[in-house]
């Protein structure tokens, strides 16, 4: 007759420890708050406090370290530092056991949660959430797990909603916040308003003025900032391109705020996109005191459309560049430099593509010295300025001329409304065809691409009315910017003026005749001819 014994098992098959040897499980905390505000940095302390406690009261726990994220949204692992250090060591074997306070603490995203939970549970690492008193090496607490961490998202998109909610709220009413440190030229005042800092604002005009009035790119106006010593508004004495574009386009410092021009497009990620008609944007007005004026502003934004247009062909050194054109091939005149000897040196203006192999006719347009142009631009802005008043009143009608979209605004309602009655036709398809099966597959797919073609044709007709809207309000703009710089602008000029320059002249064409036609930007043109052909 056969014997059996029974060997009975010495290691705890959840934890894996020594059944029979009182040994300590290897514990870590996690604690974390949603923002730094003074009150809940108070909480973070008082979570330390009372963990520290609570494991030290177990004779079976060794805390081995207490992780904790301040300030950081619970809705993305990947922005908590100390969370994701505490997940590698725990993967490594330094941790056996993690407490936390909740599911909710932990992570708002079901997803994350689930995976991290899995991941630990394959080293043998177990989490306890204390609040729904869940252990997750216990076989039941999957389910239970999945339940309470889908709450807690919804939870969080609840609250996010909410937020939105809020701030959409302030936008309609016209309020909005100012993030003074990160933001040059302001300050909070009394009563929390919003005032000019007049030292930063100084340095703000010196900006636009070294774009609009010195012709200097958003890089060459970084380095000479760094150069000068200046300090950004987070007091870094490093400039950046992005920096010094990101003030020449903010319209707050003209007084004005565009809110809702970007919004999260996912609020788990916080991916912010830019709002291109998505919803509603609320442009308010008067709210707060400008630093640089509404005609200067737009101007720089003129400006800047204009360079990226022209791409490399401008250049910051050369006040002429990408404005004198060759009248023969269209292209750039460009600063040339004739003879090498110093005695001999001068500086002339010619075609670009004057000598290019593949210019088969080669331009006849001349060559122009700096003083020449200079004189003639003179020449040609005292003869359109003589009707100084006419030229302005002009720019003031078509503007209000421009500004009237009423027609395209009423119609690009319309094709939303009907934009949205497509969809709901699309819906009820897709019930008839999943829920009844009234309809045959060929049938459907009929119906189907019938109102597929008809939605994508409204789709196109609200981009372009959309379109020709931002364009018309756009030309409005510049016509009132245009017509409000002209007013402070001289009826008369003695000498050449670099500003006056700058402010007032779109483009000059050479013609064969060496003869030049100015176009200002205020839509006025005139040619100036040479007295001599040659010089």
């Amino acid at each position: 007759m056969s014997r059996i014994t029974v060997i009975e098992p010495t290691l705890n098959p959840v934890t894996h420890t020594p059944i029979f040897e009182k040994a300590k499980r290897k514990v870590a905390v996690y604690a974390r708050v949603s923002t730094d505000e003074e009150e809940q940095e108070s909480s973070y302390e008082a979570q330390k406090e009372y963990y520290e406690r609570y494991v030290k009261s177990r004779d079976d726990w060794s805390l081995v370290s207490i992780y904790a994220d301040e300030g950081i949204s619970g809705t993305n692992i990947k922005k908590r530092k100390q969370f994701v250090q505490m997940i590698d060591s725990a993967l490594a074997g330094e941790i056996d056991l993690i407490v936390t306070k909740s599911i909710s603490r932990f992570a708002r995203n079901t997803l994350d949660t689930i995976s991290t939970v899995r991941a630990l549970k394959e080293k043998h690492v177990e989490v306890y959430f204390e609040k729904e008193n869940i252990w997750t090496l216990d076989s039941k607490s999957e389910l239970l797990l999945t339940i309470m961490a889908s709450l807690a998202q919804e939870e969080s998109h609840s609250i996010s909603e909410n937020v939105k909610w809020g701030i959409r709220a302030s936008f309609q009413k016209g309020k909005y916040g100012m993030p003074y440190k990160h933001f040059l030229g302001y300050k909070q005042g009394e009563n929390g308003k919003i005032e000019i800092d007049e030292e930063e604002a100084k340095l703000v005009r010196y900006i636009y003025k070294l774009f609009l009035i010195e012709g200097l790119t958003a890089h060459c106006i970084a380095q000479r900032l760094m150069k000068e010593g200046h300090l950004t508004a987070t007091k870094n004495p490093r400039w950046s391109k992005n920096g010094v574009l990101s003030i020449l386009t903010n319209e707050k410092y003209c007084g004005r705020a565009l809110l809702q021009k970007g919004y999260v497009e996912n609020y788990l990620d916080h991916k912010v996109v830019k709002n291109n008609g998505v919803l509603p944007k609320y442009l308010v007005e008067g709210y707060h005191p400008n630093i640089i004026e509404v005609c200067d502003w737009e101007r720089v934004q003129a400006e800047i459309k204009r360079r990226d247009e022209i791409g490399s062909s401008y250049s910051c050194s050369d006040i002429f560049s990408a404005k004198i054109i060759c009248e023969d091939c269209g292209g750039f005149y460009g600063r040339k430099v004739w003879h090498s000897t110093d005695s001999y040196k001068r500086i002339i203006y010619q075609c670009n593509h004057k000598f290019d192999k593949d210019n088969a006719h080669k331009c006849r347009t001349p060559h122009l010295t700096e003083q020449e142009i200079m004189d003639k631009f003179v020449e040609a802005y005292n003869s359109i300025m003589v009707n100084k008043e006419k030229i302005i009143n002009d720019l003031i009608e078509l503007s209000e001329l421009l500004g009237d979209t009423d027609n395209e605004c009423s119609s690009l309602e319309e094709t939303k409304t009907e934009m949205e009655l497509v969809e709901g036709m699309v819906k009820v398809l897709l019930d008839k065809r999943g829920k009844t099966n009234e309809l045959s597959e060929e049938e459907f797919m009929k119906q189907y691409q019938t109102l597929d073609q008809r939605f994508k044709k409204l789709e196109e007709k609200y981009k372009k009315l959309r379109n020709d809207i931002t364009i018309k309000k756009g030309k409005k703009a510049s016509f009132v910017a245009i017509a409000a710089s002209l007013k402070e602008e001289p009826k008369n000029i003695v000498k050449w003026s670099k500003e006056t320059w700058m402010l007032t002249m779109e483009s000059a064409v050479v013609h064969k005749d060496k003869s030049i036609t100015f176009k200002f930007y205020s839509g006025q043109q005139v040619r100036i001819s040479f007295r001599y052909l040659f010089s």
